[in-house]
């Protein structure tokens, strides 16, 4: 299985970006995609998380109402629409993978991409 994210870069505050994970290799649509990122220096924490079932969003606290994720079972990818960007979201971002299942916390993830980096500047 591999995951392949694109999309990150170098942006201002309040900018917004779309980070893309596509997926080969997997069973995609039997699968439970999300989102985690990195910010220097700290620990790998859970953003977002989408099931298998309709309506199936999970959302950390800093990203309910300015991040948005969603799939696209015909193309076997995952995105991670982001917007009203703030420095303190500058992190390296990794999309997740669990077959079965949706994971909401690092060490229940079956699968990792090999991350994008976000900056962003004030």
């Amino acid at each position: 299985v591999q995951l392949q994210a694109s999309g990150g870069g170098s942006v201002q505050t309040g900018d917004s970006l779309k980070l893309t994970c596509v997926v080969s290799g997997g069973a995609f649509t039997d699968s439970g995609m999300g989102w985690f990122r990195q910010p220097p220096g700290k620990e790998r924490e859970f953003v977002a998380a989408i099931g298998l079932g309709p309506d199936t969003h999970y959302y950390s606290g800093f990203a309910k109402g300015r991040f948005t994720i969603s799939r696209d079972n015909a193309k076997n990818t995952v995105y991670l629409e982001m917007n009203d960007l703030k420095p303190e979201d500058t992190a390296v971002y990794y999309c997740s993978m669990n077959h079965g299942t949706t994971a909401v916390t690092r060490h229940s993830v079956d699968y990792w991409g090999q991350g994008t980096q976000v900056t962003v500047s004030s």
